[in-house]
């Protein structure tokens, strides 16, 4: 039918343990543990995924599978993309990693290192509609989880996702943008208990049932019953001022996050060291910095609260925040990546 491949829901869930045995009560069911429980991630799935990649290699173009597997570390994701399986498998420890430094580095070694000998790109998301959108997790505490019920420091989160976006786009391999994150949009935290549409929380077991937030109807035009979504309405209430963050508000404003998402997308476009590859340079950097040449490229990104001086590395290319360069050093603003090339 000319499609490009199919995403596999709940990816992990095809098989069970034999016996079907009890894991206990409810709340023991969690999307990201730290086991392999008898209803996810058992190692059967795999020989499923072997006989679908025989039938998809048929039929001929370049088309893939990704899976949404949710395993417990990212060693287990990648069995799911050896080469006579899956193509691609989302980056969910990288989801869950917080806006530090040391954590972020972590996660992409160990992401880099597992990849690499099963031959699949890493990949990298931030946001997705199971989660609060990463604009409101950043402007929260540390250790909050990936489900947050609280507005925080919308600021903050907003300078901090747009660096989280610069950094993502900087890895080798490939990038997933959840719909609305281009716009910088928030969490929904506020939406009536009658309104809620989430089938988990009228369950009110496994997951908490408030991926609403993240589902609100994204903000096209300033004005309008849905701005700009549709006729009638939108099926999850809009707040008030959504339609300031909306394409036409953020088309065309320089600094305006739309306009961060398309630079950066058209910088990763032309720039080869971008996307390839399956390996970063690691640079010495101040302490809660992360610092990588690709090639001719340079990525440095600040994940304190406070400005940094670094080597200036050649031309800024773009950056999420403000940069200052003099006497060959750049101060790089708190939360604030910047992309340099030298050639």
């Amino acid at each position: 039918m000319g499609v490009d491949g199919f995403r596999i829901d709940v990816a992990h869930g095809m098989v069970k343990a034999a016996g079907l045995p009890d894991l206990g009560a409810h709340d023991e069911m969690r999307l990201l543990g730290n086991d392999v429980t008898p209803f996810f991630d058992q190692d059967g799935v795999h020989d499923i995924y072997r006989q679908w990649r025989l039938i998809l290699d048929e039929y001929s173009g370049e088309r893939i599978f990704v899976a949404e597997a949710w395993t417990p570390t990212v060693e287990r994701t990648a069995n799911y993309v050896r080469p006579d399986e899956l193509h691609q498998a989302f980056n969910f420890q990288y989801l869950a990693t917080h806006w530090d430094a040391a954590e972020l580095r972590e996660v992409v070694d160990r992401t880099l290192d597992s990849m690499r000998p099963v031959g699949a790109p890493a990949t990298w998301v931030l946001s997705n509609h199971d989660v609060t959108r990463h604009a409101t997790r950043f402007a929260n505490p540390a250790g909050l989880g990936t489900q947050i019920r609280e507005a925080g420091d919308r600021e903050l989160g907003l300078r901090r996702a747009r660096a989280a976006t610069l950094l993502m786009l900087a890895l080798p391999g490939s990038a997933y943008v959840y719909q609305g994150e281009e716009l910088g949009l928030p969490d929904v935290v506020d939406l009536p208990d009658e309104v809620r549409q989430d089938p988990a929380y009228f369950r009110g077991a496994g997951q908490d049932g408030f991926r609403d937030g993240c589902r609100v109807p994204i903000p096209w035009t300033r004005e309008g019953s849905s701005y700009g979504f549709g006729d009638g309405g939108s099926w999850l209430p809009q707040p008030e001022g959504w339609g300031e963050l909306s394409v036409e508000a953020q088309t065309g404003v320089p600094g305006s996050t739309l306009e961060l998402y398309r630079s950066a997308l058209a910088v990763r476009r032309e720039q080869a060291d971008l996307g390839a590859g399956d390996a970063v340079e690691w640079l010495t950097a101040p302490e809660g910095v992360l610092a990588f040449r690709r090639g001719d490229f340079v990525c440095v990104a600040n994940t304190t609260g406070a400005p940094v001086t670094v080597p200036g590395y050649g031309r800024v290319l773009i950056t999420s925040g403000e940069v200052e360069e003099t006497g060959g050093e750049a101060v790089v603003a708190a939360d604030t990546t910047v992309w340099w090339t030298t050639a």
